[in-house]
Order: structure tokens, then C-alpha cells, then sequence
């Protein structure tokens, strides 16, 4: 097999680590398969964005199939978002059209004004049941992927018109953005992630009046988009006076006292965490021990601050949180441990007894705080991860173990 047939296989496998050697083997990047489509094309109907980044950094970006559609604009179609992101990141052309003169965003205005399941039953000719597949990613982003016969598509139609929206001088009402999200049930679909980091960006005073009246409304999907808006605001805001820290704590607080929906009460609590406003502190204590475990591990983690000045009661809830039922919170709470005054003991030997926990990326963690805490304890686990690879899950967690500086002497 040629290095260049190599790379056709390494792609339609959908395996970024045999597409990457084959790269390196001095494969082509521009290859092309046997009906003349380039493999970057072919990466994109994997779906995978780790095999398209394995590509777009050497292949020709632009580079189309025979039917004239570019990497792009077979994204678009796929509704694969995160792959969009990606080529357009890399430069690729937006006002390239494809066989019936639609550029990318006239493409991604197409499928979500037909909708997805319309347009895939159009393309198949078929009319049995669509096949559903939700997808979660590291960062808790929701992905929908549709299947019917032989065609896979994802419904990103929507967080991908609205983003690309911006790039062409395009300015949708917030009411017009709200109502894309709200057709999403899940709040953690990619169009509510998009809808409310496009208007983040908007830096209109307007918007944060819009989401804060948004916040006061009886449905609560309302209210999380609302929410969403405002934390995102102050998280990604630069100004050295920090004018939304204020405002924002003011109505979080407000409103975590009353409302009753997790979803809802997820985000305030991450605006909370978001903040070093010390209104927050007893209010994220009380947060720590909500039903909700989301709630929990965010509380957890926005307790870094209190907990590293041995603040009691943050402290306490901290401590005990290495113990709940949710791995994941116990995670944020060895994380956040770590913080803690190293001549305190509680914390580390609260590390030290998560060494045995059921979860692995739990045991890890605990044990690289211990290291962290410059205590032995974590020394013998970590000797069974020498050698891990860059790939995997606990990789930067275990660098930073290893290249820390242990006091001698």
C-alpha cells in the first residue's frame, strides 16, 4: 500500500493517531481517494474533529470534491459544528458555493429553516424511524447526531448559522437568537452555547438588560438562557474595574435564594464561582450540598478562594465533599483541597483516603495534590502512570505532579 492509500484507509477509519502517522510518514495531505475526493473531505464525514485537525493544518483548506463542495461546506451540510470550527479557524473560504450557489451560511440558513429530520428524509428517500444519538464532550457541550440508512448527520445547523452569522455582517434580534435556543430542549445542546456566546460578544448594554429581564421570567429555560448570558459577560469581560462583578452578584444571589430548577440553578452557581466578591462564600457553601450534583461540583469549585484562607465552614463542606456519591464532585473537591493551607492536615489526609476511590481520574487527582501538597502519599500510584501518553484523560494532571519542585533537606 502506498504512504498515500495509507492516509485514504488512516481517514476513512476515522483514527487520528494512524492519520497523524501517516502524515508523518510523508503521506500527502492533499490526497485524493478513488472518485477523486480529498481525504480533508473525508475527515469531515468521519465526524471526528481530532482526524480533520490531524489534516487542516497541512491540507489545502479549500480543497473541494468533485460535486465542487469545499471541506466547509461539507461540514455545514453534516451539521458538524465543531468541525466547522475548526476549518474556519484554519482559514477556510466562506463565500465558496456549492452546486446550487449556496455559500456556507446560505447552506446552514437552508437545513435549519427545513429541518433536519425533513431534509435527511428528502436526501434518503427513506421513512423509517430516524435513529438518535446524543453526544456529550469533555466540556458537557450536547451534540445530537441523526442516522437514517447509510447517511449520519448532526443537528448543529442552528449553532452554526449563528455563527457564522457575524462573519458575513449578519445581526439577528436577541429575541431571534433566544427562540433558536429555546427550540433546543437540552440546555446543554451546542446552539444554546453559541446563541448565548454570540451575544457575550455583542458588548451591548442592551443585552445584559435584556438577559437580566430574562432571569425574572416563569419559564426556566428562559431563565438559564438569561443566566447564561450575563455569567458569560462577566466571565469573559476585560476591564480592569470589573463593572459586571457587582451587578451580577447582586442578582444571582436573588435569585439562587428562589429558584427551584437545577438547570437553572447550575448557572448561577457557576456565576457565583466566577466571581471573588465574598458575598458569595456563604451562599456557595449552602450550594455545596444541593440535590443537584452539578450544583455541587460548581459550589465546590468556587470555594478554591475561602478555602485556601482556611475559612471554616468552606472548608468543612469542602472536606466532606470528597465523599459524595458523584464522582465528579469528589474530583472538584480534591481539586479544591489542594488550596488549603499545607500546614493543615484534614485536607491531605482527606486526599490520601480518595487513593482507593472507585473512579480513576478521582484517584489521580488525589494523588497529584497530594504531590502538589508535598506529600508522599500519592507517590506510589503515580509510579504506575510513568509514561502515560500526552492522549490521555490525566495527562496534564500528572505533568504537573512530576515537574513540581519538592522542598529538600
Amino acid at each position: 500500500m502506498t504512504s498515500d492509500a495509507e492516509l485514504v484507509a488512516a481517514v476513512r477509519s476515522g483514527n487520528a493517531a494512524r492519520v497523524k502517522a501517516a502524515v508523518d510518514a510523508d503521506a500527502d495531505p492533499d490526497a485524493v481517494d478513488e472518485h477523486g475526493t480529498p481525504v480533508l473531505c473525508l475527515a469531515v464525514d468521519t465526524l471526528d474533529p481530532a482526524v480533520v485537525e490531524e489534516l487542516a493544518w497541512c491540507a489545502r483548506i479549500d480543497g473541494a470534491d468533485p460535486d465542487g463542495r469545499t471541506p466547509l461546506l461539507r461540514a455545514v451540510d453534516r451539521g458538524a459544528f465543531d468541525i466547522m470550527a475548526v476549518l474556519v479557524a484554519k482559514g477556510a473560504h466562506l463565500w465558496i458555493k456549492d452546486a446550487e450557489g449556496r455559500d456556507a451560511l446560505a447552506l446552514a440558513r437552508y437545513w435549519h429553516e427545513t429541518g433536519a429530520v425533513t431534509e435527511l428524509r428528502r436526501r434518503t428517500g427513506l421513512t423509517e424511524p430516524v435513529r438518535r444519538t446524543s453526544l456529550r464532550d469533555e466540556d458537557g457541550c450536547i451534540r445530537e447526531e441523526l442516522a437514517l440508512g447509510a447517511l449520519t448527520i448532526r443537528t448543529g445547523h442552528a449553532a452554526i448559522l449563528t455563527y457564522l452569522e457575524p462573519k458575513y455582517g449578519i445581526r439577528p434580534p436577541f429575541e431571534e437568537l433566544l427562540a433558536r435556543a429555546l427550540a433546543e430542549p437540552d440546555v446543554d445542546h451546542e446552539v444554546w452555547w453559541t446563541t448565548t456566546g454570540i451575544l457575550q460578544q455583542r458588548h451591548d448594554p442592551l443585552v445584559w438588560q435584556a438577559s437580566a429581564a430574562l432571569c425574572a421570567r416563569a419559564d426556566p429555560r428562559e431563565r438559564c438562557f438569561g443566566a447564561e448570558v450575563l455569567r458569560a459577560i462577566h466571565l469573559f469581560d476585560e476591564s480592569e474595574d470589573d463593572p459586571f462583578e457587582g451587578p451580577l452578584v447582586d442578582l444571582f444571589l436573588d435569585r439562587a435564594a428562589e429558584e427551584r430548577d437545577p438547570r437553572v440553578m447550575r448557572v448561577l452557581t457557576a456565576g457565583l464561582s466566577d466571581t471573588i466578591d465574598p458575598r458569595r462564600v456563604d451562599t456557595l457553601v449552602t450550594l455545596a450540598g444541593h440535590d443537584d450534583g452539578r450544583v455541587r461540583e460548581r459550589a465546590v469549585y468556587g470555594l478554591a478562594e475561602p478555602v485556601a484562607s482556611a475559612d471554616a465552614p468552606s472548608l468543612a463542606v469542602v472536606l466532606a465533599r470528597t465523599r459524595d456519591a458523584v464522582a465528579d464532585v469528589r474530583r472538584a473537591a480534591c481539586l479544591t483541597l489542594c488550596e488549603a493551607p499545607t500546614n493543615l492536615p484534614a485536607p491531605s489526609d482527606a486526599l490520601a483516603a480518595r487513593l482507593e476511590d472507585e473512579d480513576e481520574a478521582v484517584r489521580v487527582t488525589a494523588a497529584t495534590r497530594l504531590v502538589l501538597r508535598d506529600d508522599p502519599r500519592g507517590d506510589e500510584l503515580l509510579g504506575a502512570y510513568v509514561g502515560t501518553a500526552e492522549d490521555s484523560p490525566h495527562y496534564w494532571r500528572l505533568y504537573e505532579a512530576w515537574h513540581h519542585d519538592r522542598p529538600t533537606g
